[in-house]
């Protein structure tokens, strides 16, 4: 029976030495016992196809060692203890069958389970870091290693991309080796964590860094898209991967807030928003010392606050500007003079471009004027 267990034929042989002597079928209760079999044989690794071949070659060698029965000249006796025998056989199998899927998809669900609280404690980083570097083993992390987190968030449910995220997967696992790489959802986002200090010869010839693989990927796909994908810088250690995640979660949010047109976001484009937002009540004075006249045109800070954010992103290139808005050169040099009028700085002035760009940012962040400046101090 090569390496399977012959334990796992239970009372399986004493069943069809009854069907082919007296023609006797299994009962429920020998069945279940067979089913349970098949728990036994996904629990030690046997491959169904063993475990089913394991019972079919006993039931083979079983009707060899009963001559009183094959060489009978009786043939209808010949022919109904085949037929008990195929009708047990058919039973056991089918049993041992159900009992293996039922084994092998509650290991499943447990592993995932494992899977899932595995990574909800790593992506937190507030778990037993000795306990963690345990729970890495199975997965084939090396905590020890730098590591880097992105997250791509769809446009619509992520339960409807579910095909992209298999591609992705392969992907991943492709381009940066099948080690210490992770891939799940996570608050409805696809969570990938990769290795930042090695080189796969393909990555060579590919996507050079892990954000322009995924775009690219999910970009191909008919499902989930149009999609953003924000990357947290590599740290090492374990709290090094919740602070990639951290800074890739706050990169999607940012990216929101502030209504970025790319979608590729890497950690570091979002420094400056960071350090604004480390002194919200700092920021909120600037953006209303510096910006809040602004409300008093004719149609709101908006226009105006729109106007200044593309003229800084084009590097003060006025053409641009009004290329981007779909105005005229003529309407983009009338706003920006009425900011300077209401405000008080002229967004033209190198000396002065600083603190009036500043403060656009700060209202971006701050969602300002839609939302109030007042900060809980």
């Amino acid at each position: 029976m090569g390496d399977v267990p012959i334990e796992l034929l239970g009372d399986y042989l004493p069943l069809l030495a009854d069907a082919a002597t007296y023609s006797r079928r299994a009962r429920p209760e020998d069945l279940v016992a067979v089913g349970l079999l098949g728990r036994r044989a996904a629990e030690l690794g046997v491959t169904p196809r063993s475990a089913i071949q394991l019972y079919l070659s006993a039931a083979r060698r079983l009707w060899q060692q009963l001559p009183a029965v094959v060489r009978s000249r009786d043939s209808e006796v010949v022919r109904a203890a085949a037929a008990a025998v195929l009708h047990v056989v058919d039973e056991a199998v089918a049993s041992l069958a159900e009992g293996y899927d039922d084994a092998r998809r509650q290991m499943a669900r447990w592993e995932e389970n494992l899977r899932r609280e595995f990574i909800e404690d790593l992506l937190r980083g507030d778990a037993d870091v000795g306990r963690l570097v345990e729970r890495a083993q199975p997965f084939g992390l090396d905590m020890a290693r730098p590591h880097q987190v992105a997250l791509a968030a769809p446009a619509g449910q992520l339960n409807e991309a579910q095909p992209a995220i298999r591609s992705l997967e392969r992907a991943v696992v492709q381009w940066a080796g099948d080690r210490d790489v992770l891939v799940a959802t996570k608050d409805g986002w696809i969570v990938v964590l990769t290795p930042a200090d090695t080189d796969v010869p393909g990555r060579r010839t590919g996507p050079k860094t892990l954000g322009e693989l995924m775009l690219g990927e999910l970009d191909r796909s008919a499902r989930g898209g149009p999609w953003r994908v924000t990357v947290g810088r590599p740290y090492p250690g374990s709290y090094g991967i919740a602070r990639s995640y951290e800074e890739a979660r706050e990169g999607l949010t940012m990216a929101v807030r502030l209504r970025f047109d790319s979608p590729l976001i890497q950690a570091e484009q979002l420094l400056i928003y960071r350090v604004l937002l480390r002194d919200q009540p700092a920021i909120a004075d600037l953006v209303s010392s510096v910006l809040g006249r602004l409300t008093q045109a004719r149609a709101g800070a908006e226009p105006l606050l729109d106007t200044l954010d593309a003229y800084f992103t084009t590097g003060a290139v006025t053409t641009e500007t009004a290329r981007r808005l779909h105005l005229s050169v003529r309407a983009v040099t009338y706003r920006l003079d009425r900011v300077k009028t209401l405000s008080g700085y002229d967004p033209t002035d190198p000396t002065q471009r600083f603190t009036i760009h500043a403060a656009v940012l700060g209202a971006k962040l701050l969602g300002w004027p839609r939302n109030s400046l007042t900060i809980d101090r």
